[in-house]
């Protein structure tokens, strides 16, 4: 059997590597081929582990950066006494500039790939974007590449990565706007320091920009601007406890017992997990409805203050929003989706929160006035060399705005677009309602941020190694 691998960031590793320890002898029944598509010169890496600053940090503890499934300390021991120079002390855990976790990644693909050539299956890498895909009398799957080359396979999985950012006041080529930030160090390069700068968005990526501009000293003005000037929450120290009422078990037990699974269900587990932990559900639903209310300084100081709060409420909430939240989702009603949805920017902070060392970054820069959180954000347009700015406060100007808008979870890539309607004419993948894309034959796969039907955040590192993990299962299948 032969297996081709479109895309060659995490995703693309988790699927090497649950593949290479697949249980047997081999990673796959029986022997073939594995090829992976990546054009980009920063191979398993992906857009967000590529060369940049040392600032520039994992948003996220180890033991949810792990990219085997079911391991958590996989990441934590390839770092190994190295994790001491990446100290948040805040935090108690390492948190490693995002270059570094790409070492990692590149370490963990070729170990996997080193093993599955000694069973059999020898991994090539093909440096060409698939544009295109048919299927060959005999149920071959023939991908064309932009070179003009073809590849057979038998089986294929889109590992292709996140859409771009959305540009929702079109201002793509202005002069002194930044579509999108990363590689940070080459957009603070064009950045002067008397420049008053403007960040689209007030989320991680966000959070990424004021600290790297901290990191270089800038001595100009920021401003977060968005609609709801909600800032991410902030982590809490680990506490090593896992959950044992909020888990994929339970909920599938539940689902399997009755039949259906509500939003009713999953608070039902949620308040045996706090009953257990001596701890009141109730507080926690008040503290997660301030999200949207309580003003954005005042929230990140108490959440600062909280980071060693033994109380386990929101760790539960942000770990298993991304290890439990995703299967639970494909079995909500429709209603509960959309209540979910309406609480979108809510869930996004708790589910995605930033690391402390960022977290006082911030909290520096707002005492001292350097940095604003401006909501009601209507306009942004070009105007005489600089930007007005038309939010809730009124009027402002300029000179630089840096987009620091995420893409939507599930949002198609453009450079996959081709071939993502190619294997929809095929009848191979379809187009799912809420975006992303879903199998329509057994021999296509999807993991990672592609995936359709899926939850509406974007995926972690640990809900994509999950996703990796189950491909791995469904590839050996024959």
């Amino acid at each position: 059997m032969d297996i081709a691998i479109v895309g060659g960031g995490a995703a693309a590793v988790g699927l090497l590597d649950a593949l290479a320890v697949a249980e047997g002898n081999a990673g796959v029944a029986g022997t073939g081929t594995i090829t992976v598509f990546e054009p980009s010169p920063h191979l398993w890496r992906g857009r967000p582990y590529g060369p940049d600053l040392d600032a520039v940090l994992v948003n996220t503890p180890p033991a949810l950066m792990s990219v085997r499934g079911g391991d958590f300390g996989h990441f934590a021991a390839w770092l190994g006494t190295r994790g001491a120079d990446h100290l948040d002390p805040l935090l108690g855990q390492p948190l490693v500039p995002r270059a570094r976790y790409g070492d990692y990644l590149v370490h963990a693909a070729e170990k996997a790939v080193g093993a599955l050539g000694e069973r059999g299956w020898p991994v090539r890498v093909v440096a060409a974007r698939v544009t295109h895909a048919v299927v060959r009398s005999g149920g071959r799957l023939v991908l064309r590449t932009d070179d003009g080359q073809e590849h057979e396979a038998d089986r294929v999985a889109l590992c292709t990565g996140g859409g771009r950012l959305p540009d929702p006041y079109r201002l793509s080529g202005a002069a002194g706007y930044t579509a999108d930030p990363y590689p940070l160090a080459d957009t603070l390069d064009g950045i002067a320091a008397g420049d008053d700068v403007a960040v689209v968005g007030s989320g991680l990526t966000a959070v990424d920009v004021v600290v790297a501009l901290a990191a270089r000293r800038y001595p100009g003005r920021i401003t977060l601007l968005s609609r709801g000037g909600v800032l991410p929450h902030v982590w809490q120290r680990p506490d090593g406890r896992r959950p044992r009422h909020v888990t994929v078990e339970r909920v599938a037990g539940l689902h399997r017992a009755r039949g259906r699974l509500g939003l009713d269900d999953l608070v039902g587990l949620l308040r045996e997990e706090l009953a257990d932990a001596g701890e009141d559900f109730d507080e926690l639903a008040a503290e997660l409805r301030d999200t949207r209310t309580a003003h954005p300084v005042r929230r990140l100081r108490q959440q600062l203050a909280a980071v060693a709060d033994p109380r386990i409420g929101r760790r539960v909430v942000q770990e298993t929003a991304h290890t439990v939240g995703p299967y639970a989702w494909r079995l909500l009603p429709e209603p509960d989706r959309a209540w979910l949805r309406r609480h979108l920017r809510t869930v996004t902070s708790v589910a995605s929160p930033m690391v402390p060392v960022n977290a006082s970054v911030l909290m520096r820069l707002l005492d001292s006035g350097q940095l604003t959180v401006s909501a009601g954000l209507e306009a942004i347009e070009p105007a005489n060399g600089r930007f007005r700015v038309l939010d809730a406060d009124g009027q402002r100007t300029a000179h630089v705005v840096v987009n620091a808008v995420n893409p939507p979870a599930a949002a198609v890539p453009d450079a996959a677009g081709p071939l993502v309607g190619a294997l929809t004419d095929a009848g191979l993948t379809a187009r799912h309602p809420s975006g992303g894309v879903v199998p329509a034959d057994p021999r296509v796969h999807v993991v990672g941020d592609l995936v359709g039907g899926g939850s509406f955040i974007t995926s972690s590192i640990a809900g994509v190694a999950a996703q990796a993990s189950r491909t791995a299962v469904a590839l050996r299948t024959p």
